[in-house]
């Protein structure tokens, strides 16, 4: 990050990205233990680069106690979509287990207020080191140090507790940089900022990273280059590639390593190489290396333009451009793919560490909610590409359709899916008519509350399980069925299962007394894959709503059987 320009041109680079198209707007609450300006400004910048346009509120000067629990009309009027309470070590004045307990104590009071009231994500600072070791090296063991720590354990029990709340690991930035450059007595002394401004911009990133992705603006897809990246050496010259435990080859084998963890949590890895596919083979058959063929769910070992590879592999996965990073060692090629895809992210491979913290700086694929179906995201996809062969073997698509032996399953929203619900909501683009986001909490007030009929689908095939994939909240209003969200994941587009979930839910509609279903259609550059949906189905166009009589529903055919 330049944090210099960050700091200097800050005006000119926000008018630049406020120039951007299609942005995402979200109210973004900061409470402060200290002066926030700056931070507000920084956060901005880092959210607008992200593709998010935030409103942002701040508390006045240290009042972030008095806002969350004594109540603020300013702040109820604002009704945030997350909430970021920006505290530090500025703000442990004492030391002792009173103090302690009662840090504790006031915390929990917080963040219960909060929960409670707002319903929507809460991030956390947690507490970085003191500069100074009062009582020298056992500070951490009984000085002020340990208070601290033993704060941080308070916040990150919490966090394994409550879905709903994030730490900004503010603790692992001032280590990163150095306390010396982390704090700033001179600007805490003239305008209480906590921090040094230098520290500020690496502050709103790392918020910025948590934010995004809570929103649905991580990337979906690494692309890899071979030679030069996965590995050291080109492998059609000399098989006898730099990969393995001596000092040329370990580099790459923690590169292995780190896109491994990745690929684990949820990332779809691909490959695009100027390259024979049997060297591309035999180089990911490498007895010391970790990452193998079936890793991937896309190898594009040829010589093609590595941009038409990039488009031909989005189309394969069904995936828009923007959710790609390509990491290449040729800085001819990264300008080429940034000049003909720039929705593409690009990390020039200098060296294996710098690709590992390029994407950790850039926080290409920040986890916030994690799921059973993340960890199956790649067996998931390839999945798919067996599905694409046996379409295009079948000259009939209809009879494709009987062919996969589809299965789907519609219940209610349930509490051990909440996570998965709240993830699909907020990364669905494509096909998502009101482009509604909802926080955990929020799905959670839905799904038990009576006003609300909520539904999730599954489905699955011969060829395994796409997981949950689709979900509807309507609410209800007198003799109305109101739709206020309906998604369902581009992995089972043209499958007709948005036909088995509508049938679902006028079957609902039909069991409470309800004659109407009105619905919404707020486009977007990314949804117009749905602007003809409710007029496939029956419903009437009347101005800002589309409705449709139960009686006058139509239902295109499909092949899907549902489990009752």
């Amino acid at each position: 990050m330049d944090v210099e320009t960050l700091l200097r041109k800050k005006r000119q680079i926000k008018k630049e990205l406020l120039e951007k198209n299609g942005l995402l707007e979200k109210r973004i609450a900061i409470l402060g233990g200290s002066t926030t300006n700056e931070l507000a400004d920084q956060l901005e910048i880092a959210l607008l680069s992200q593709g998010i346009r935030p409103v942002i509120y701040q508390s006045a000067y240290n009042q972030y106690f008095q806002d969350a629990t004594l109540g603020n009309p300013e702040l109820d009027a604002f009704s945030p979509d997350v909430i970021f309470i920006y505290t530090t070590a500025r703000n442990v004045t004492s030391s002792g287990p009173k103090y302690l307990d009662e840090l504790k104590r006031q915390y929990k009071q917080i963040l219960e207020c909060l929960k409670n009231k707002y319903h929507c994500p809460i991030i956390q600072n947690n507490f970085e080191r003191f500069l100074y070791q009062y009582t020298g090296n056992q500070d951490v063991v009984r000085g002020d140090s340990s208070i601290l720590f033993a704060l941080n354990d308070f916040f990150y029990e919490y966090a394994r507790e409550n879905n709903h709340f994030y730490i900004n690991d503010i603790d692992y930035l001032s280590t990163k940089i150095g306390l010396d450059h982390w704090f700033d007595d001179t600007v805490w002394h003239l305008y209480r900022y906590a921090t040094s401004l230098k520290a500020i911009p690496l502050i709103a990133n790392s918020v910025a990273k948590i934010i995004k992705s809570l929103f649905g603006k991580n990337k979906k897809v690494l692309v890899l280059d071979l030679d030069d990246t996965l590995w050291g050496g080109v492998i059609a010259d000399d098989p006898k590639i730099k990969l393995g435990s001596d000092a040329e080859g370990e580099p790459f084998l923690d590169l292995h390593r780190y896109i491994k963890k990745l690929k684990e949590r949820g990332v779809l890895l691909g490959i695009c190489s100027k390259n024979e596919l049997k060297n591309a083979e035999d180089g990911l058959a490498h007895p010391e290396g970790i990452l193998r063929k079936e890793d991937f769910v896309s190898i594009k070992a040829n010589w093609d333009n590595k941009d038409q590879n990039l488009r031909l592999m989005s189309q394969e996965l069904n995936l828009p451009l923007s959710s790609f990073v390509f990491v290449d060692d040729n800085a001819a090629m990264c300008e080429l793919v940034k000049q003909s895809l720039p929705e593409v992210s690009v990390i020039q491979a200098v060296s294996p560490q710098a690709v590992i913290l390029a994407i950790e700086e850039a926080g290409y694929f920040e986890e916030t909610i994690k799921t059973d179906e993340d960890l199956k995201r790649t067996e998931m996809y390839q999945a798919n590409l067996k599905r694409q062969d046996l379409e295009s073997h079948t000259l009939d698509y209809n009879e494709y359709l009987k062919n996969l032996e589809m299965v789907g399953t519609i219940t209610p929203f349930t509490p051990n899916y909440y996570d998965r619900i709240t993830q699909l909501i907020n990364k669905t683009n494509q096909f998502n008519l009101t482009v509604l986001r909802l926080g955990e909490d929020e799905v959670k007030f839905r799904a038990e509350t009576d006003k609300y009929v909520t539904l999730a689908g599954w489905l699955d095939d011969k060829f395994g399980q796409n997981g949950l994939v689709s979900a509807i909240i309507a609410e209800k209003k007198d003799n109305v069925l109101d739709i206020e969200l309906w998604i369902m994941s581009c992995r089972i587009f043209k499958r007709g299962f948005e036909y088995s979930m509508f049938r679902e839910l006028v079957k609902k509609a039909e069991q409470l007394g309800i004659s109407e279903i009105r619905g919404r259609y707020n486009p977007t550059e990314k949804n117009v894959i749905v602007k003809d949906l409710y007029e496939s189905l029956g419903f009437i166009n009347n101005g800002d709503y589309w409705t449709v009589k139960i009686d006058q529903v139509t239902i295109p055919e499909f092949f899907i059987t549902i489990k009752e």
